[in-house]
């Protein structure tokens, strides 16, 4: 069965997130999505809050793919995480060049960990590459429309947790 683990801080989910975990279906059996508790971001979510949200927008993709797909939060790191999981392929989607830079990065460092646990980037669509989740709410707070930037329910719990 091939595995893979999505990683994020998904605060909250959004539409390129949910592009990314459709399409990783078509590489694994399983993916699990690997909800970092990141407290030094600061999540506006709690990590329960971020985990249900996940699992919800997940549940018609799987669905739809056939592929199983859970949520798992984790605080460790990414390559302990994908050895937890059972995961042999990481997925990271990619906006800009400035996203591979950084993932460039980690991909070196998480190889130099294990080098038994491959990563694969994958391109979020052309629509969805401007999409990040700590502008969503920062439109979000300044009373902008989220609607292209997340599913309803995810706008919905949004503007309620802004008030």
């Amino acid at each position: 069965m091939r595995v893979g683990l999505y990683p994020g801080t998904f605060d909250p989910i959004t539409l390129g997130h949910t592009d990314i975990i459709r399409r990783a279906c078509a590489l694994v059996d399983r993916l699990v999505i690997g909800v970092a508790v990141n407290t030094g971001k600061g999540p506006m979510f709690t990590l329960e809050e971020r985990v249900a949200m996940v699992e919800a927008e997940c549940a018609q993709l799987s669905r739809e793919t056939g592929t199983e797909i859970v949520a798992h939060p984790f605080e460790n790191l990414l390559i302990d995480c994908a050895h937890d999981v059972g995961a042999q392929i990481v997925i990271r989607g990619l906006r800009a060049v400035t996203d591979f830079e950084y993932e460039y990065q980690m991909v070196g460092m998480n190889r130099a960990i294990d080098d038994s646990v491959e990563t694969v980037f994958l391109m979020a669509e052309a629509k969805y590459q401007a999409i990040a989740s700590k502008l969503v709410k920062e439109i979000a707070k300044l009373g902008g429309d989220v609607s292209k930037f997340v599913p309803p329910s995810v706008k919905k719990q949004l503007l309620a947790k802004i008030g």
